[in-house]
């Protein structure tokens, strides 16, 4: 009996409905007309175990304890799936070969290993182990995927970095928060101080936004606009640069602080002659943007619809389960593989067939095109999100769902369209000695871009802010003759940050490295995916909503009292990306084969066992006076503190 484990109900259903029947569903299993057999986990099946299952004496929460250290690491059944468990077991010792058919993500990888690896499954039946990949949950493509099972220990490395996060999380989060906790005690703080490997960075990266602001004292700016004029009566504005003389009288961002330094510009170059510089005119293109993983989606869905990371995952694993009208969804991955571009005229007939919206761009596409989405070098285990070649009734869809597959399915779309080709103007320009620019955009061909709607446009007047920005500037030549009519001045106000939403506090996780100080590693992390991971980057923030350290305000993000409190109560280390990110950085490099777990455990023991030393000796004297927060999270934060 050929045994195929999946990572959920919904998968076991997509890979039955292709296989020979007729079927017989039972108690946690399918049985095929062929004799195989289709059973699955229910996610996560198993746990790590808590703290006093190693020793009794950690049921309390004492400072002595502290760090724990697992020798030999427990997993225990999850009590609602405990009986899933058992079936699985049954059918692990009946199978001859076994399949396995986790989500194709590192956790997806896992989850099965794991079950299998638990019930002690024999050595025989662990070499014959076969993997297959499933992206799509029509049934062609589960199909090609059942058609093409590789070797599961060609994952060994996606496992192995899902254990190192499991464990990680486990030692920092129990150490850190039962440390924390108790010296809060301390200071009278009578809650549970959660502290999280990659939760407190996201936390210490809103609370110092929020200071930022809060600090933040805004001061008047000058820009001088020259308004010129051509020999044959155009019209057009310029810039002025200051000069390296004038650095003394300016911020760190170039701007002009003094009032009285502009004036004399105005007045200097009103009703004088001027000279063209320099004139330079480039033809530039810009490629259509990759397709969709899960952070670029989520972040897009969060500027134009305002909806939370979390919803749009949820969105997606809908629109990917129930309507099978999307890949897999929790990809980090933003390119295709060639194999798939022979399917594109059939994706596209889906997208036309199922959003009118985009009927009109879908006959305009051609599927000749390949644009640098297709790179086999650049696909693992899954590729970008894209809609399937499932036509479908968009009636069907409630409103966000509609959102989410037609920026997916625009995105595909892009891929199929000529590069946006513009000509890019810059103007130099001389005026009693002052150095004025001018910029200006002339489009060629609109290529993708005309698939955005006015709702997703983007500021396409300019290209930087170092000169005035016209619609369009006179043909000129080096040493053209102008007139300035007058300078104008133009008295602006520094502003602050912003607050995070939901979109920025995901582009920060995802670019994280702008907010790294070691350069080395801000180096490393340009490579990889940032601070957390696909899959859990939502989840992450809504912990620390539920846990009461953030809250929103319309569509910004804050943090309370507690949350500021506990962020300025840990050591600096804990608080930032740095370490999180280098540990994440650490984590993928084991995925590929090219990091050692043994190397990242020890680090964080040793890590861990700097950290709780300060934890011992420092008060979070930031916390005295804040009330504390009902607990909400899971039940091995909310056991008594001793």
């Amino acid at each position: 009996m050929n045994l195929y484990i999946a990572e959920k109900p919904s998968l076991a259903r997509a890979i039955a409905d292709v296989m020979p029947k007729p079927h017989k569903k039972e108690d946690g299993f399918i049985l095929l007309g062929n004799g195989d057999c289709i059973s699955w986990c229910i996610g996560h099946l198993l746990e790590q175990v808590e703290p006093d299952v190693y020793d009794p004496k950690y049921k309390q929460w004492r400072l002595e304890h502290l760090p724990i250290l697992p020798q030999q690491w427990q997993l225990q059944p999850k009590a609602k799936t405990k009986k899933q468990l058992g079936i699985l077991k049954k059918l692990i010792n009946q199978a001859d070969q076994i399949i396995h058919t986790g989500d194709p993500d590192r956790e997806g990888q896992l989850l099965v290993d794991q079950v299998i690896a638990y019930h002690k499954t024999p050595a025989s039946k662990r070499k014959t182990l076969k993997r297959c990949l499933i992206s799509d949950l029509n049934p062609a493509a589960v199909r090609r995927a059942l058609d093409h099972l590789r070797d599961n220990k060609e994952f060994a490395a996606l496992s192995t970095s899902a254990l190192a996060r499991s464990r990680a999380d486990w030692l920092y989060g129990i150490n850190m928060t039962r440390a924390y906790t108790v010296q809060g005690r301390k200071v009278g703080y009578d809650g549970v101080l959660s502290v999280g490997r990659v939760q407190t960075p996201i936390l210490g990266l809103v609370v110092r936004r929020d200071q930022e602001i809060e600090s933040f004292v805004s001061k008047p700016f000058y820009e001088v606009h020259a308004h010129l004029l051509t020999t044959d009566g155009q019209e057009f504005t310029a810039k002025w640069k200051p000069s390296e003389a004038c650095r003394p009288h300016m911020d760190d961002e170039g701007r002009v602080l003094v009032k009285k330094l502009a004036e004399n510009v105005v007045q200097r170059i009103t009703d004088k002659p001027a000279t063209v510089k320099s004139i330079e005119e480039k033809l530039k293109s810009q490629a259509p943007p990759l397709a969709y993983n899960l952070s670029a989606l989520q972040i897009d869905a969060a500027r134009r619809y305002g909806l939370s990371a979390q919803q749009v995952l949820d969105l997606c694993q809908t629109l990917y389960e129930r309507h099978k009208l999307i890949t897999y969804p929790r990809s980090s991955c933003r390119h295709l593989p060639l194999e798939h571009f022979q399917r594109a005229d059939k994706v596209i007939a889906a997208i036309a067939n199922t959003c009118d919206n985009l009927k009109s761009a879908t006959e305009k596409a051609n599927s000749k095109l390949k644009s640098q989405v297709w790179n086999d070098k650049k696909v693992e285990a899954h590729h970008a999100i894209i809609p399937t070649e499932k036509h479908a009734d968009f009636s069907t869809l409630n409103t966000d769902e509609k959102h989410i597959y037609e920026l997916l399915a625009r995105q595909y779309l892009y891929q199929f369209y000529p590069k946006h080709e513009y000509f890019e103007t810059r103007l130099e320009i001389l005026i009693e000695g002052g150095l004025f620019t001018a910029n200006a955009k002339r489009i060629k061909v609109m290529g993708w871009k005309s698939l955005i709607t006015s709702t997703n446009k983007t500021n396409s007047a300019g290209t930087d802010n170092t000169g005035s920005v016209n619609n369009s500037l006179p043909a000129l030549s080096n040493g053209d003759k102008l007139h300035c009519k007058h300078g104008e001045l133009i008295e602006k106000q520094t502003q602050p940050p912003l607050h995070f939403t939901d979109a920025s506090l995901l582009s920060a996780m995802t670019g994280i490295a702008r907010y790294v100080k070691n350069p080395e590693v801000r180096k490393v992390l340009r490579e990889t995916d940032g601070l957390g991971t696909e899959a859990t980057r939502a989840s992450i923030i809504e912990l620390l909503f539920k846990r009461g350290y953030l809250i929103r305000q319309n569509k910004t993000i804050h943090s309370t009292a507690a949350g500021k409190g506990l962020i300025l109560s840990l050591p600096e280390v804990a608080t930032k990306p740095d370490m999180t990110a280098e540990w994440e950085s650490i984590l993928n490099s084991i995925a590929t084969q090219q990091g050692s777990y043994e190397a990242f455990m020890g680090g964080l023991t040793q890590s861990l066992d700097a950290l709780i030393d300060h934890a011992k000796i420092t008060l979070p004297s930031a916390l005295k006076g804040v009330n504390s927060i009902k607990p909400t999270a899971k039940k091995r934060w909310r056991k008594k503190a001793g």
